[in-house]
């Protein structure tokens, strides 16, 4: 999401945490790929510069983090020290954490193994992001409102912000619907699975384009009006079925994705083509558990 808007970072660096940086139209992402040679490579999450290409006068570091991890703690001040060294400017280490445990963890100050080096990571957690509920915020601010429903996983935050896609082009709609999306826990992404095929919301997620009754209320135009009007309430009903089936799916194969359970052709195929809700709901728990992806489907 902040690759394709650099600027955002420094949006939220400024406004939710106070700290200024001198506003600059020279803001880009630089590759995410540096190194301490003659050691290792590094790979942040993303990498973001301030000012001129050949003097930048900041360095941002943006990392995600979902959960505590001491071995990621002891990367990040190896990812600011790299930066400083490549950039030879001021770093700014920013860590997102969607809730309150994984910031309180990674706001502690950093001490390495190099006397006097001790970094702290600027940490946007559940206290520092508003609880956005308004339509038209959500739109004006759409990152802000995308960490908002990731973070504070209220129903008014859910609906404000599917309601904000709707002031959106339909371009950016569905962009920061599937940021949201992708980096939302189960639970969320059920509520706006719920949201997007309702009756009352836009439709932008692949699923709902795909399944959602508008499409099939469509194909009965030259209908009658009794058979356009039976036609939408039947076409409705099946989209949001197939819709939640096909959610599920996806929140299945991005499981395995992060737990690094490489599945095969086969496999993909048999979850996609699955209509089964409780099945697939019991897949994904199992996903959870399992060593390897052939015992997916013991």
């Amino acid at each position: 999401m902040i690759r394709e808007r650099p600027e955002s970072a420094l949006e939220m660096l400024r406004d939710l945490k106070g700290i200024d940086i001198p506003p600059t139209p020279l803001v880009r992402v630089e590759s995410n790929t540096f190194n301490d040679r003659p050691s290792k490579d590094f790979t942040p999450d993303t990498v973001i510069s301030a000012g001129p290409p050949q003097q930048p006068f900041h360095g941002l570091i943006v990392e995600v983090q979902q959960e505590p991890s001491e071995a990621k703690r002891k990367q990040l001040p190896r990812y600011a020290a790299s930066l400083w060294l490549m950039l030879n400017c001021p770093v700014t280490l920013l860590c997102i954490c969607p809730d309150a445990a994984t910031a309180k963890f990674f706001a502690k100050p950093i001490t390495t193994e190099l006397p006097g080096y001790v970094l702290e990571a600027v940490v946007l957690g559940p206290d520092d992001v508003p609880a956005i509920s308004d339509a038209s915020e959500a739109a004006t601010h759409p990152e802000v409102a995308v960490l908002s429903v990731l973070v504070h996983r209220e129903q008014k935050v859910a609906e404000a912000f599917v309601g904000g896609l709707s002031l959106m082009s339909d371009d950016h709609a569905t962009q920061y619907y599937e940021y949201a999306y992708g980096m939302a826990s189960l639970p969320v992404r059920r509520t706006l699975e719920e949201l997007m095929t309702s009756t009352n919301w836009p439709v932008y997620s692949p699923f709902a384009r795909e399944h959602f009754g508008r499409g099939k209320s469509e194909g009965l135009a030259e209908g009658r009006a009794e058979g356009r009007i039976e036609g939408r309430a039947e076409g409705r009903t099946e989209g949001r079925a197939e819709g939640r089936t096909e959610g599920r799916a996806e929140a299945l194969l991005l499981l395995l994705e992060a737990r690094n359970l490489n599945a095969s052709g086969s496999v993909i195929k048999r979850i996609l083509l699955c209509k089964d809700t409780e099945m697939l709901e019991k897949w994904i728990r199992r996903a959870a558990l399992i060593e390897k992806v052939e015992d997916l489907f013991d």
